[in-house]
């Protein structure tokens, strides 16, 4: 059975013609769940989940184009997949294969017409793209110096108020120190190829995203594993001066050090704007930028939790709010709470991985799980309540 829950009330699968108009969520999901299993995903009273797209693969990063497509990358079957949704009903028409055969391409960016994807040591580019869905022009390589893939490495890629490609690239290990630019954020000029580091000290960012008003660069690294269940907290930095330290591998979160290194004596270290909780994974980091949602949730920052992988009970699988205060002359976060939820009990329904803002004013949540793209949205007035328990 699949059941959707929110704060107020539970639906059985059986009223799953009248969830799907309250709710949104998309009776395509339900016909694939067996009557036999019992499938919890939770949202925040006043929001609806739909299924926009399926059947993706392990699809990481999205990009979205000036007319409203959707990117998305599939890191193992090296696919670039172009979702349309001409009629504006929330679910995918026409889905276009942009490029097979690529190695690893999970970043993916937009810009003025042209689709840019991570390959290998390099950054491609598919130009006006949108104009040739149906035949995409032969990829052209604008950047050749990244480094080599490594097994636990990670990319993300957008471009940045400045016209700028920003490209974190991670640590290919654990807990290590590599070679430069590994562990790093780097902001390349397409135009001209020149690139310098914009951030250092970083393990593993996959989501980053500028605030809105003061361009200023958020983003979330992901803690070093095997110290424990609750040891070291997941991490949400803001970029303040060019070429900040953050710390790794020398200090994890903001004063946990590491047995294995020893910071050096004159390297000055940032510490975290604010602490998740471990092994929560937030692999997304977005800036609400849409008017859809209620005003306490505009311009706020919601991440994308993966989850956990290696604890001894899960945390994670879920889309947080952070609320910021503005009041200050820098932001900083009050709290966090959670919009969805996709952990049912110790089982995940989904892996969200990253966040965007929809054209309508919903948000797009990509699921490297199941290879899902989700769409969160808010229901102006308040669902008929229901319940049915059997």
């Amino acid at each position: 059975m699949l059941y959707i829950k929110s704060k107020s009330f539970r639906l059985n699968w059986q009223w799953a013609a009248k969830t799907c108009a309250l709710f949104g969520f998309s009776t395509m999901l339900v016909s694939q769940v067996h009557a036999a299993q019992s499938v919890m995903i939770t949202v925040t009273k006043g929001f609806g989940l739909s299924l926009y797209a399926s059947d993706l693969g392990d699809i990481k990063q999205m990009a979205l184009g000036e007319h409203g497509t959707l990117f998305v990358g599939s890191q193992k079957n090296g696919t670039i997949y172009a979702l349309v949704d001409n009629d504006q009903d929330g679910q995918v028409d026409k889905r276009y294969v942009i490029a097979r055969g690529l190695e690893n391409p999970d970043a993916l960016a937009f810009y003025k017409g042209d689709l840019y994807v991570s390959e290998e040591d390099r950054i491609i580019k598919y130009e006006e793209i949108e104009d040739r869905l149906r035949r995409p022009s032969r990829a052209k390589e604008v950047y050749s110096n990244l480094p080599d893939l490594e097994k636990r490495y990670s990319r993300a890629m957008r471009f940045g108020p400045d016209g700028r490609l920003y490209v974190a690239l991670g640590m290919p290990c654990n807990v290590c120190e590599a070679p430069a630019p590994y562990g790093s954020v780097l902001a390349i000029n397409v135009q001209t190829g020149a690139s310098e580091q914009v951030a250092l000290g970083i393990r593993s960012v996959t989501g980053f995203d500028w605030e809105p008003g003061t361009n200023q660069m958020w983003f979330a690294d992901l803690g070093r594993n095997w110290m424990g269940d609750n040891l070291p907290a997941d991490e949400i930095n803001r970029l303040d001066i060019k070429g900040t330290h953050f710390g790794f591998p020398y200090i994890h979160a903001s004063d946990i050090k590491e047995p294995a290194y020893d910071k050096p004596t004159n390297l000055k270290i940032t510490p975290p704007v604010f602490e998740l909780p471990a092994h929560v994974a937030p692999t997304g980091l977005h800036f609400y930028t849409g008017t859809q949602f209620p005003e306490r949730y505009q311009q706020q920052l919601f991440v994308a939790e993966n989850g956990s992988w290696n604890r001894s009970s899960k945390v994670g699988y879920q889309i947080v709010m952070l609320a910021l205060d503005n009041s200050q002359p820098k932001t900083t976060i009050t709290h966090r709470e959670t919009v969805v939820s996709f952990l049912d009990g110790e089982f995940p329904v989904a892996r969200p991985f990253d966040l965007l803002t929809a054209p309508d004013g919903a948000i797009y949540i990509s699921d490297d799980l199941k290879g899902n793209i989700y769409r969160l949205f808010y229901k102006a007035t308040d669902p008929i309540q229901e319940s049915t328990d059997e």
